[in-house]
């Protein structure tokens, strides 16, 4: 089975990207940028906003992922709806490792913040609502051959789930930033590899599918 490796490598980029966005924001010039900008979006805007984002923000969970790959599979799609729910988990399950890894205190425990959402388990780095829903969006825009207009503006829903972490006071920008970089990321990993799994099978199998 031989991997895209321009793919993987575009991959590997995002999540050292990531890692330097967390290594520079761990910094005190950083630390005070990140906090500063936190500030800024987390600051009294009106209820509306505060209504929008927190009914817009566990579009990021990985129930969230489930529940639409559920749909995909009953309107004909299950492949995608695997391979995108696959992407997803993987995406949620480097998150909760990286938070094990990092140990960054939440915003909420180290400064004075609105919290208009209940505490969430873990620890603060990276976010990882806006790496699950861009994994799962990268994969299925791409295998339901969306045009790249929608699948930019599947992006943009993404990232307003990450504006949403910081609005609602439970991560930092620079949290947010690694978990888009890291969603976008192990998308296209996941991609390159179910690329490679389906050159690799044979042809009566791949024409099977497609009948």
């Amino acid at each position: 089975m031989t991997v895209d490796r321009e793919a993987l490598q575009r991959a590997g980029f995002l999540a050292a990207a990531a890692i330097l966005v967390e290594r520079l924001s761990s910094s005190r010039p950083g630390m005070t940028v990140d906090r500063r900008v936190f500030g800024l979006v987390n600051a009294e805007h009106g209820t509306a906003p505060d209504a929008f984002f927190a009914g817009l923000t566990e579009l990021g969970s990985i129930t969230a992922s489930a529940a639409a790959a559920a749909v995909l599979a009953a309107r004909g799609r299950a492949r995608v709806a695997a391979r995108a729910l696959g992407a997803a988990a993987g995406a949620w399950l480097v998150g909760q490792g990286l938070k094990r890894l990092y140990l960054r205190v939440r915003p909420y425990d180290a400064l004075a913040v609105r919290l208009l959402i209940g505490r969430p388990r873990g620890t603060s780095w990276p976010s990882s609502h806006p790496a699950v829903l861009l994994s799962f969006l990268t994969v299925a825009g791409r295998e339901l051959g969306l045009p790249r207009s929608a699948r930019a503006g599947l992006a943009g829903v993404a990232g307003l789930v990450a504006t949403s972490r910081v609005y609602l006071g439970v991560h930092y920008p620079s949290d947010v930033v690694a978990g888009l970089l890291l969603g976008r990321g192990i998308g296209l990993a996941a991609l390159a590899v179910a690329d490679a799994g389906e050159r690799a099978e044979p042809l009566e199998t791949r024409a099977a599918k497609i009948q």
